[in-house]
C-alpha cells in the first residue's frame, strides 16, 4: 500500500509527468484497481494517441474486467503502431477467441509467429483455438511445438492437459498432472482437484 501512496503523492506533486502517471496506472492494474488505471491511461492516450504502452496497458485493464470489445480495439491500435509487439498480438488473439472470432485469432497469432517463430505463448493459445473449433490434430501440433520450445514450461503442459481432457485421455491427463506437480504445484492442484484424488 505504501508504494501506491508514494506514487499517488508523486503524481499529485508532478501532474504533468507522464512516466509517473503510467507507473501509477501499472500499479493500479497489478492491484486490480482497473477503473482507476483506465482513468489515468485515458488521459495519457488523449495527450498522445500513439502511446503504445498506454494503449496496451489499457487493453489489459479492459480485458481484466471483461470489456473485450474495448480491449480488442486497444490491442489492435497497439499492433498497428508497433508491428513487433508480441504480447499485444497474444492478447488480441485471446480477446478474439473469447469473442468467438476463431479465424481472426488464428490470423493474429500466426502474425506473432512470423515475427518470432519461438513465441511459446502464441503456440499455447493456438492450441486453445484449435481445440475450440475441433481441429484436434492442429491443436496437438501447436502444443507439441510449445513443449519442444519450452519443455519445462508450466503453460505448455497445462495446454497438453487440456488437450488430453478434450480427447477423453485421462492417462495423458494424469501424466501432465504429475509433471505440473513439479513445475507449478498450484496449477496442478487446480487440475487435480477437478479430476483426481490429490492424495494419489
Amino acid at each position: 500500500m505504501q508504494k501506491i501512496d508514494r506514487l499517488e503523492k508523486s503524481v499529485r506533486d508532478d501532474p504533468d509527468n507522464a512516466e509517473k502517471q503510467y507507473d501509477l496506472a501499472l500499479v493500479y492494474i497489478n492491484g486490480a484497481r482497473y477503473g482507476q488505471a483506465v482513468g489515468i491511461l485515458d488521459r495519457l492516450i488523449e495527450k498522445d494517441r500513439k502511446n503504445v504502452n498506454a494503449l496496451y496497458s489499457r487493453g489489459v485493464a479492459h480485458m481484466s474486467t471483461g470489456n473485450y470489445r474495448q480491449a480488442g480495439q486497444d490491442f489492435l491500435r497497439a499492433v498497428a503502431l508497433d508491428r513487433t509487439f508480441l504480447h499485444a498480438y497474444k492478447n488480441l488473439g485471446f480477446v478474439q477467441l473469447t469473442m468467438g472470432k476463431e479465424e481472426a485469432a488464428i490470423s493474429t497469432l500466426e502474425k506473432a509467429l512470423e515475427i518470432d517463430p519461438g513465441y511459446v505463448d502464441a503456440y499455447c493459445l493456438l492450441g486453445d483455438v484449435y481445440i475450440d473449433i475441433g481441429q484436434y490434430d492442429m491443436a496437438r501440433s501447436m502444443i507439441e511445438k510449445a513443449l519442444e520450445l519450452e519443455p519445462d514450461g508450466a503453460e505448455p503442459h497445462c495446454k497438453m492437459a487440456m488437450y488430453c481432457l478434450s480427447q477423453g485421455d485421462f492417462k495423458g491427463l494424469r501424466k501432465q498432472h504429475m509433471i505440473l506437480k513439479r513445475l507449478d504445484p498450484s496449477l496442478a492442484t487446480q487440475i487435480g482437484g477437478l479430476f483426481f484424488d490429490e492424495n494419489e
